[in-house]
């Protein structure tokens, strides 16, 4: 295992790497965007205060999900937080077809729309999301066929009613 070593660059080339996909998963968590932004923040920040040394690109980039799924759900927890939800739909897409699926993944449970965008949208395979989550693998399987269950009929309302 080689030692990284956190120095200014390095935390920066991770910024870049990672922050546009950690956004997507927080955003998708939190339906706001600056709630998103402090939370990616507070991921960088936990990984400046206590370095670990990663495996490979694979462990760096899991960790950093599996630190921002957690933050995400503590601050949902949260009872301040419970009071001032607001959703800002319209923040990552301008295609109104987007938008409508956007509108529908926010719509799922938080456990539900972690999966889908491990999955379609950061091209993770069931096993590896097990894995990032901590849960079995039959889990994100039967979690993903039921979001695609519910999105499904979601978005045949919508559908329907245009």
């Amino acid at each position: 295992m080689d030692e990284i070593l956190f120095n200014d660059d390095y935390i920066h080339q991770l910024i870049d790497k990672y922050s546009d996909m950690l956004m997507r998963i927080t955003y998708l968590h939190m339906k706001n965007k600056s709630d998103a932004e402090d939370i990616v923040q507070d991921v960088f920040v936990k990984l400046i205060e206590k370095p670990i040394s990663f495996e490979n690109s694979e462990h760096e980039k899991a960790w950093l999900i599996r630190v921002t799924v957690n933050l995400c759900k503590d601050r949902l927890k949260a009872a301040w937080f419970k009071k001032r939800v607001k959703i800002d739909v319209n923040c990552y897409s301008s295609n109104p077809k987007n938008s409508n699926v956007l509108s529908a993944i926010l719509e799922l449970p938080v456990k539900y729309r972690s999966i889908i965008l491990l999955f379609y949208f950061e091209d993770y395979s069931i096993k590896e999301i097990a894995k990032i989550l901590g849960i079995k693998e039959g889990s994100v399987g039967s979690q993903l066929h039921r979001a695609r269950k519910m999105l499904e009929k979601k978005l045949k309302e919508d559908f329907e009613y245009e």
